[in-house]
């Protein structure tokens, strides 16, 4: 029996097999070798040759745009960007990834215009594996709908969880450390509802033998197998639904209603006409939004605060990013102290140090050794 067929039965047991406390940790087992062996076939499909879409990311954050064919796609990408794509009313019409670079508020965030995923991308049909192999490499996802067809939604969406990339939440909380001896010690916090056996099947079903195991929060059991895979990726979505101009008024409560049948509130939802170029400013402040960049205005000896070309920064950023963004190394070693004016600051000219948090729209000056 080959992998495919192994994998479609433990589908078929997991579907028949109704979840109660008695069958947790044997569902649990069907889970953890269903996730084995799906990663054994995804990489001897992967070693199996292809062109793939290696796309040398660029800028200062990356989104991907996805959305099934003919959803208008490369002519949104054309009109938030430089880039030139083929496009047209037919299948297949982005026939390579297609980056461009959208400038907004002094950022430089490349825009990727993936293939048109289709059904069974994850499972490889139409290059799928290699177009979903660059949204694992995007800092954020936009969904791009048709406003007639907003059930695209679940499809994509299964589509990048069949592929490891988790969206709009966090890893559970769970830490493994093996060990020489012990067997599994498995400590759970109070809030934890998975059963202890559970745990220790999934985890010998991995290889596991001995290892000091904490689990808190209450995770699933598909939530436990990403922790011990160890190979998930985590991203932030937003939806943008496009041919919003070709829509009456009697038609938007239904356009609504199938918005909130998938869990998307049509308040958060982008809707927008790429044609037509309405809706784009909108979708642009969103994508600043979740992407959550920070710009710092850096305070140049001799020519004051260059407001022009602040220094884009991933949130979070300390003044020991900021430093290896200007100089590398080099400069970072050169540093002495940093004066900074504004949200992080506690008073205007702060002298801080290399862990200094910055914030959106700070000024900045960093004083060197010669």
């Amino acid at each position: 029996m080959g992998l495919e067929e192994e994998i479609e039965e433990l589908r078929e047991e997991i579907a028949e097999t109704p979840y109660n406390k008695s069958t947790e940790a044997h569902i649990g087992r069907l889970k953890a070798k269903l996730a084995e062996k799906k990663e054994k076939l995804e990489n001897q499909s992967s070693s199996g040759g292809g062109h793939g879409y290696a796309v040398e990311k660029t800028g200062d954050a990356t989104v991907a745009l996805v959305g099934f064919p003919s959803v208008g796609k490369s002519t949104l990408i054309n009109a938030l960007t430089n880039a030139e794509s083929e496009t047209g009313e037919y299948e297949f019409t982005t026939l390579d990834v297609n980056p461009g670079m959208l400038k907004h508020r002094g950022a430089n965030i490349q825009i990727l215009d993936v293939p048109g995923l289709i059904e069974g991308a994850a499972s490889g049909r139409g290059g799928g594996q290699e177009v979903l192999s660059v949204v694992r490499t995007a800092d954020l996802v936009v969904f791009m709908l048709s406003v007639f067809e907003i059930d695209q939604y679940e499809r994509l969406r299964h589509e990048l969880y069949q592929n490891k990339i988790r969206l709009d939440t966090e890893p559970a909380s769970i830490s493994i450390t093996k060990s020489h001896t012990g067997g599994l010690q498995v400590t759970t916090s109070d809030s934890v509802s998975m059963d202890e056996e559970t745990i220790k099947d999934v985890l010998r079903e991995h290889g596991y033998v001995n290892a000091e195991v904490t689990v808190r929060g209450d995770p699933s059991i598909d939530e436990l197998i990403d922790a011990i895979m160890d190979n998930r990726v985590y991203l932030p979505s937003i939806v943008t639904v496009n041919k919003a101009d070709l829509i009456d008024a009697d038609y938007l409560p239904t356009v609504e209603e199938n918005l909130r049948e998938h869990d998307i509130d049509p308040e958060e939802a982008i809707f927008i006409s790429a044609e037509e170029e309405r809706g784009l400013e909108g979708l642009k402040e969103e994508i600043w939004e979740e992407l959550g960049l920070i710009r710092v205005y850096m305070d140049k000896p001799g020519r004051g605060v260059d407001y022009e070309e602040p220094l884009v920064l991933p949130p979070g950023s300390t003044v020991e990013d900021a430093c290896l963004d200007i100089g590398g190394d080099e400069f970072l070693n050169r540093f002495r102290f940093a004066r900074v004016r504004g949200d992080s600051a506690k008073h205007d000219d702060q002298q801080v140090g290399l862990q200094h948090e910055l914030e959106d729209e700070d000024e900045l000056r960093i004083i060197v050794r010669k």
